[in-house]
């Protein structure tokens, strides 16, 4: 789902306009006063979010409503890295005009991310997504070390969305023995199509995404992969606010708690097709 970074070609009244966008969201007290809390989404990101509907719409919708707040979703395309992404989104706004969202969702809760980011504050993990494997039945079960688990694509073909964890990790598996069998989508969706058309007899990507795009055919096997030699393979994704926003992200913490406590957020999970692991805290 990574774009290509547009050049900057608007000269001086495009700087001014970037220079002109709000410095911060607006704090809770405000947010409060207008009555309606603005969630940034990814644009075309099935099975999260996708023309205005998926599973971040629905939990940011959750989310206001449980705060008394009306909720307007924004989507925004995908920057180079979630570096750009938490700027365009989060802190700052994108240089053609896009002003920053009060609340990001689907924001790795990750340490490292954490402290590059000093200007946001992340925050409310709301679910495990791990890698897995979509395969066609007459494949062993993909289990064990690398060389074991994966040997059968040195004569069968696997796909990806390119750039990805899944991408890389298979490009340098077994000394690199399966790249000529590694094929390349733009989606995990896209890739997922291939495997129902029998172009391919696997896809390796996020489970949740994977999940969506098979739907209920029952001719393959889904499996979380837990190879020894994949050093990540799940990771909790959660919300992002500006850093010194604190009282709105205590308030939307609390809020995903409840939400998570009465049974919402797996519920909308299981609308979607898609297995709700929730991260420990």
């Amino acid at each position: 789902m990574k774009t290509e970074r547009r050049r900057f070609v608007l000269g001086a009244a495009a700087c001014a306009l970037a220079a002109s966008l709000p410095a911060r969201a607006d704090g809770l007290a405000e947010i409060r006063q207008r009555g309606s809390l603005k969630v940034a989404v990814y644009n075309a990101f099935p099975p999260y979010a996708n023309q205005g509907r998926g599973i971040d719409v629905e939990l940011a919708q959750a989310l206001g409503k449980q705060l008394g707040l009306a909720t307007q979703v924004v989507g925004y395309t995908a920057d180079d890295d979630m570096d750009d992404d938490l700027r365009n989104m989060v802190w700052k706004g994108h240089y053609l005009g896009t002003a920053p969202s009060d609340v990001m969702m689907h924001v790795p809760v990750d340490s490292y991310l954490q402290g590059k980011n000093d200007k946001v504050k992340i925050f409310g993990p709301y679910h495990l997504e791990t890698v897995a494997v979509a395969r066609v039945q007459r494949i062993n079960p993909i289990r064990g070390s690398a060389a074991t688990a994966l040997e059968v694509f040195t004569r069968e073909k696997i796909g990806v969305e390119g750039r990805t964890l899944a991408d890389a990790f298979l490009l340098g598996a077994l000394n690199g023995r399966l790249r000529e069998n590694v094929v390349h989508f733009p989606t995990v969706g896209a890739a997922v199509e291939k495997l129902k058309a029998g172009e391919i007899a696997a896809v390796m990507g996020p489970r949740a995404e994977i999940e969506d795009a098979l739907g209920k055919d029952a001719r393959f096997v889904v499996e979380v992969v837990q190879m020894p030699e994949l050093k990540i393979n799940n990771w909790p994704i959660g919300m992002a606010v500006k850093a010194d926003d604190t009282a709105l992200a205590d308030a939307l913490d609390g809020a995903l708690r409840e939400l998570q406590k009465n049974g919402t957020v797996a519920a909308i999970f299981a609308r979607h097709g898609v297995t709700h692991v929730q991260p420990t805290q």
